[in-house]
């Protein structure tokens, strides 16, 4: 029994380094280091920015696709799985958002990492999804946001219309939140 204690203990400890906004990065070079998100409905500032990542790969439906796409337009990233719980919540909601702001330029793309192919396209056609999703098995773009808290699932993450990050979530996002974030980016013209 009291191994069992001690096991389940252990896993409690790691997994609350792996999310939330005391969220731990061991992508850097195998050295840890803080990275937090940002507060609810709260944006960078502008001057604090960095430039999001280049990345390319291959869409659910098989299309090809390179983040060059999203230059000059807000962009709202996805980290998501169909085994992630909170993934299944968030993922129709943020398609009711994209509705709403999808004609003011705000294009939506989901990440679908560790998940079968099938499995998450059932999920986005069970729900009717329609911003794409790209298949990342290996979490090859989380990777790329290795500087982002990119590998908790789910995160997001909004690009401003430079191509830089203007605010990242490392857990559920509710819908008021991201249209307060999307609300500021948009007023920030060009």
């Amino acid at each position: 029994m009291r191994k069992v204690l001690t096991a389940v203990l252990a896993t409690a400890l790691l997994a609350g380094c792996s999310t939330g906004s005391d969220a731990v990065d061991v992508n850097n070079g195998g050295e840890f280091r803080f990275v937090a998100g940002t507060p609810a409905g709260e944006v960078i500032p502008p001057a604090e920015r960095q430039p999001a990542p280049r990345f390319t790969g291959e869409l659910l439906d098989g299309g090809a696709f390179d983040s060059a796409s999203l230059d000059g337009g807000i962009t709202v990233i996805n980290f998501w799985g169909s085994w992630c719980p909170p993934c299944r919540v968030e993922t129709p909601e943020f398609e009711e958002v994209y509705g709403e702001v999808g004609a003011e330029g705000v294009e939506f793309l989901g990440i679908n990492v560790k998940d079968d192919r099938q499995l998450a396209q059932a999920f986005l056609d069970g729900e009717e999804i329609t911003f794409p999703s790209l298949f990342d098995p290996r979490g090859e773009v989380a990777l790329a946001f290795r500087d982002y808290p990119a590998n908790a699932i789910p995160s997001t993450i909004v690009l401003d219309r430079q191509g830089r990050v203007a605010a990242v979530y490392t857990a559920a996002v509710q819908q008021d939140d991201l249209r307060t974030v999307l609300d500021q980016v948009l007023a920030e013209g060009i």
